[in-house]
């Protein structure tokens, strides 16, 4: 019977794929790379004769036709994006019109990019009587937010908070936490490009200057946001 993987490829260092997304890369007649580091990696392991798409041009029912069209024929596809398959709505998006049909899926998870950043930064996000929950979130303004669950209200939890795909609006990050209670020198860190060789950028600064900092270093596009009162406490541990 013919399946498709769903593959994690983690936060964009091809050697923190995990042994199975490897062997699968490996192993796959057809590839769906969605977004350009997937590419960068599928094409390192892939076969020679494995066929590799990018998503870069498809719209999402153009992804789903692609895989069921695959999955017809071929005995693995793989769909490859970066992080965790889990992690968005679109995973779901997409196994449903392949269990529709017929077609069995299987999930690999990778490493999420939220977790591989605060390793590059060599952080912890949890510490026992200072913060113990963790938080994966995104501003409103990029995707609906259902009621209660805005930045300001999430952020009066105050626990750690890895925020994505928000690089963009750290103006709306700084009001929001400022709003919800944190100090002004509340310490952030940003993270831009994880894992990727010369291309890592590791801001560190505060809820009052961590948005001039980025904008001095141009960190734009793919970066972690994570404000957390853990942050920094090999120096205050110390103390």
């Amino acid at each position: 019977m013919a399946k498709v993987w769903f593959v994690g490829a983690g936060s964009g260092d091809p050697e923190l794929i995990t042994l199975k997304a490897q062997k699968l890369i490996q192993q796959a007649d057809a590839i769906l790379a969605i977004e350009a580091e997937s590419a960068t990696i599928a094409k390192q392991w892939a076969k020679v004769e494995a066929e590799i798409v990018e998503s870069e041009s498809l719209s999402l029912a153009q992804m789903i036709g692609w895989l069921l069209d695959k999955a017809q024929g071929q005995a693995i596809v793989v769909c490859l994006q970066a992080g965790t398959p889990g992690l968005y709505d679109s995973l779901i998006e997409m196994v449903r019109p392949l269990e529709v049909a017929g077609i069995e899926v299987g999930i690999v998870p990778g490493i999420p990019l939220a977790i591989a950043a605060a390793a590059a930064a060599c952080e912890s996000v949890t510490m026992a009587n200072v913060s113990q929950s963790v938080i994966f979130t995104r501003t409103a303004e990029n995707t609906p937010i259902p009621e209660g669950e805005s930045l300001q209200e999430l952020a009066r939890h105050q626990c750690t908070l890895c925020i994505y795909s928000s690089i963009d609006l750290l103006g709306t990050v700084q009001e929001s936490l400022l709003d919800a209670a944190w100090e002004d020198d509340a310490a952030v860190l940003v993270i831009n490009k994880t894992g990727y060789p010369n291309q890592e950028k590791i801001m560190r600064g505060t809820l009052t200057d961590i948005k001039e900092k980025c904008i001095a270093a141009k960190i734009a596009g793919q970066a972690m946001i994570i404000v957390s009162p853990v942050l920094g406490a090999r120096e205050w541990l110390e103390k």
